[in-house]
C-alpha cells in the first residue's frame, strides 16, 4: 500500500530561497500550460502532457527564461502532469475547469520524484533534489520504497515534506464488538451501548482570540509588512484548531476500530447540511465527514466492516423496542420522549444509535444473502 509520511522540515535561508523559487517556477509553468490549453480548448482542440512538456523544453532554451534551469526540473514536469490530470477530471465531469494559480495563495507546494536515491532519510535530515540535506523532525521510521516527495509551505510559514512510501499493509486485531453511532453537535456521537462522547468544540473555544486577531488584520493595509505578520498570527490560530481537531478525530476513530468488528453509521449529506446558515459553523467544526472518512480508510487495517445506513432512515423517530414511529420527535428540540405504544422512555440520540445498529445489521444480512 502507499502511505504518506509528513515531517516538518527546517530549511536554512539558502534552502528556503530555492524552495520559494521552485514554488514560483512551478506556478509559472502551470499557468503557461493552462493558458495554452485554454486557447486550444476554445478552438475545439485538446492538449496533452506531451505537448505542454515540449513547451517547457522550448522555454528553457530561451535566454529570458534561463531562471527555469535553476530549480528542480522534475518539479516543473510534475506541475504539468497535475494540469493534465486536472483537465482529465474536468472532461470526466469529476471537477470544474482548472483555474490559474495566484502568487497570493499562502498554501504553496511542489512535488518531485525519486530518481537514483535523490530522496532519502538520513538521521535527522531528509535529502531532497537541489536542496541537499534538510533538517527535519523525523517522527516515525521510514521503511519501504520512496516514490516521491512533496514540499509544502502552509499559511503559518512552516515547511513540511510529505514522502509517498510503498509499505506492507499493517493488520491489527479488533475486539469483535458491534456498535451503531449517532453523531450530533452537542455530543460528538452517542453509541448503541449508551455511551456518549462530548464535542470538544475547538473552534468555539478559540473564537474569542481568533476574532480579536482577525479584527486587527482587517484594519491593516493589505500586503504590507505588518499585515503579513498579523496574517501569520491568524493562520497559526487556525492551524492549532485544525491540529487539535485532527488529533481528536484520529484518536476516536482508532479506538472505535480497535473495539469493534462492525460499525454502523449514517450516510449524512454534510455538504447539503452546511447550507443551513444557522448550523453551518457548528457542523463544520464537528467534522462528521472527515470522521467517517477516517473510519472507512482505516477499517481494512483492523478488519472492521463499516456500514452506512440510508440518510432518509428515521432513526430518531422509531422506538427501538416496539418499532412505533413518533413523527413529533422530528423536532430537534425534543431530546427525550416516551413511546405512546410501549411507554418506554428514550434518549433521542441513544435510541437513534440503537436503530442505526439494527438497520445496519439488517442491510449486512441482505448483502450476505
Amino acid at each position: 500500500m502507499l502511505k504518506g509520511m509528513k515531517f516538518r522540515i527546517y530549511p536554512n535561508k539558502e534552502q528556503q530561497h530555492i524552495i520559494q523559487k521552485t514554488f514560483g517556477c512551478s506556478r509559472f509553468i502551470y499557468n503557461q500550460g493552462l493558458s495554452m490549453c485554454s486557447d486550444e480548448f476554445k478552438k475545439g482542440n485538446s492538449i496533452s502532457y506531451k505537448e505542454t512538456n515540449a513547451m517547457l523544453s522550448n522555454y528553457k532554451k530561451r535566454e529570458e527564461f534561463a531562471w527555469l534551469k535553476e530549480v528542480d526540473s522534475v518539479a516543473l514536469q510534475q506541475s504539468l502532469r497535475d494540469l493534465d490530470k486536472a483537465y482529465k477530471n474536468f472532461f470526466a465531469k469529476r471537477a470544474s475547469m482548472p483555474k490559474f494559480k495566484s502568487k497570493h495563495n499562502h498554501n504553496k507546494s511542489y512535488r518531485t520524484q525519486y530518481i537514483n536515491n535523490n530522496i532519502c532519510v538520513a538521521g535527522k535530515y531528509i535529502k531532497l533534489p537541489k536542496l541537499g540535506y534538510v533538517k527535519a523532525k523525523i517522527s516515525m521510521p521510514v521503511t519501504g520504497k520512496i516514490n516521491n516527495a512533496t514540499i509544502e509551505q502552509v499559511p503559518s510559514g512552516k515547511y513540511f515534506c510529505v514522502l509517498n512510501v510503498e509499505v506492507e499493509q499493517p493488520m491489527y486485531e479488533n475486539a469483535g464488538c458491534i456498535v451503531g453511532l449517532d453523531v450530533g453537535i452537542k455530543e460528538f456521537y452517542s453509541d448503541s451501548n449508551g455511551n456518549t462522547v462530548d464535542n470538544p468544540k475547538y473552534l468555539n473555544k478559540a473564537m474569542r482570540k481568533l476574532v480579536k486577531e482577525q479584527r486587527k488584520l482587517s484594519r491593516m493595509t493589505k500586503f504590507s509588512n505588518n499585515w503579513n505578520k498579523q496574517r501569520v498570527i491568524v493562520a497559526r490560530i487556525h492551524e492549532k484548531i485544525t491540529n487539535q481537531r485532527n488529533d481528536f478525530l484520529h484518536k476516536e476513530s482508532t479506538r472505535l476500530l480497535r473495539e469493534n468488528q462492525i460499525i454502523c453509521i449514517e450516510d449524512l449529506n454534510v455538504k447539503g447540511m452546511v447550507r443551513n446558515h444557522k448550523l453551518a459553523k457548528r457542523i463544520s467544526d464537528v467534522s462528521w465527514a472527515k470522521f467517517f472518512d477516517m473510519l472507512e480508510y482505516k477499517s481494512p487495517f483492523y478488519g472492521t466492516e463499516i456500514i452506512r445506513v440510508p440518510r432518509f432512515y428515521a432513526s430518531s423517530q422509531i422506538c427501538n423496542v416496539c418499532g412505533y414511529k413518533h413523527i413529533q420527535v422530528k423536532d430537534l428540540s425534543v431530546r427525550s420522549w416516551i413511546c405512546p405504544e410501549c411507554k418506554t422512555r428514550h434518549n433521542r440520540d441513544i435510541n437513534a444509535a440503537i436503530n442505526i445498529k439494527e438497520k445496519g445489521l439488517s442491510l449486512l444480512a441482505e448483502q450476505v444473502a
